[in-house]
């Protein structure tokens, strides 16, 4: 009997044990930019209001119905109805399940681009809610890309490309998309000289690599050192293929830009790393772009910048 009884307890902390108490090990990110694009928008046009409808909530739940697939026009129910009376969440019945999931998996992926920040211009701090991440480019500095996420790649061994090529000139300056701390800085046979920037929440791992010979970064920037969204961190090169450091052996000039999720430390260099397409990503923001001028002392940004949901309003 006493054996029976600790069984059914057993069981019942079994059954207890929450959903997702173990972290994602795999996302498949299929956000087209139109969609993105339109959930932003109205995540900024609602800012203000009571009902302000989170571009995360409205990407999650379009995900439910479609599968991670979110088509504009799933994503544009998914709003009509968070700005409805019932809760869209209960409504979606069995595929309720999968809201935490896509909610996670979303939150990881985009969680830091959108918010409160500064921007200081005229002589005087402007402060706004929106688009809070830069463009991997600065601005005034021209670049082409396609989505070739997952194409292969076979220099050292055959795999796939886990990240976003943009085609640019030598030299085009390269900023932080999100701040974030510099977790990796110096040479790789792959990527040649490469930064790694991981986000304030840890979610997000940014790599940026091919970057420019003999001058690859911005003056004194080192690793372990914490930046800010759109602060230069180095100049678009062609470096790497090769285990010798400071060598040009890729063809072209251009930045790979990555971004990896994180949802456990386990999860970091290693073969289960996730990496996700981030062509569309790049696509929205090149929207908000980071202006630079080279002065005499050197590289200055034009409107300084600062995050308000990371920093204190500035004085």
């Amino acid at each position: 009997m006493r054996r029976r009884i600790f069984l059914c307890l057993v069981a019942a902390c079994l059954l207890i044990v929450p959903v997702g108490a173990e972290p994602i090990r795999w996302v498949d990110f299929n956000v087209g930019y139109a969609s993105l694009e339109y959930a932003l928008e109205q995540d900024i046009a609602t800012a203000e209001q009571e009902k302000h409808i989170s571009w995360i909530d409205a990407l999650a739940l379009a995900a439910c119905r479609t599968g991670g697939k979110c088509g504009l026009s799933s994503v544009k129910k998914a709003v009509s109805d968070l700005k409805g009376e019932q809760d869209p969440i209960e409504r979606l019945g069995e595929a309720s399940k999968y809201y935490d999931y896509y909610h996670q998996a979303y939150t990881a992926a985009l969680g830091g681009l959108v918010g409160n920040f500064s921007i200081f211009s005229e002589g005087q701090w402007k402060s706004q809610y929106g688009l809070k991440a830069f463009s991997p480019v600065a601005a005034g500095y021209g670049y082409s890309h396609c989505d070739d996420f997952g194409v292969s790649r076979s220099y050292g061994f055959h795999r796939k490309h886990l990240g976003n090529d943009l085609m640019g000139s030598l030299g085009t300056p390269i900023v932080a998309v999100e701040g974030g701390t510099v977790e990796a800085m110096g040479w790789n046979r792959y990527g040649g000289w490469r930064i790694g920037i991981r986000s304030a929440d840890s979610k997000r791992y940014y790599y940026y690599a091919h970057l420019q010979k003999d001058h690859p970064f911005a003056d004194g920037l080192q690793e372990g050192d914490t930046v800010q969204a759109g602060q230069l961190i180095g100049f678009m090169g062609r470096t790497g293929y090769s285990h010798k450091e400071n060598t040009n052996n890729i063809e072209t000039v251009h930045l790979h830009f990555g971004i990896q999720l994180v949802f456990d430390e386990s999860q970091k260099e290693c073969n289960s790393e996730i990496w996700i397409d981030a062509y569309d990503i790049v696509r929205l923001l090149s929207r908000h772009r980071a202006s630079y001028r080279k002065t005499e002392s050197g590289w200055e940004r034009v409107y300084p910048f600062a995050d308000l949901d990371l920093e204190e309003f500035p004085k």
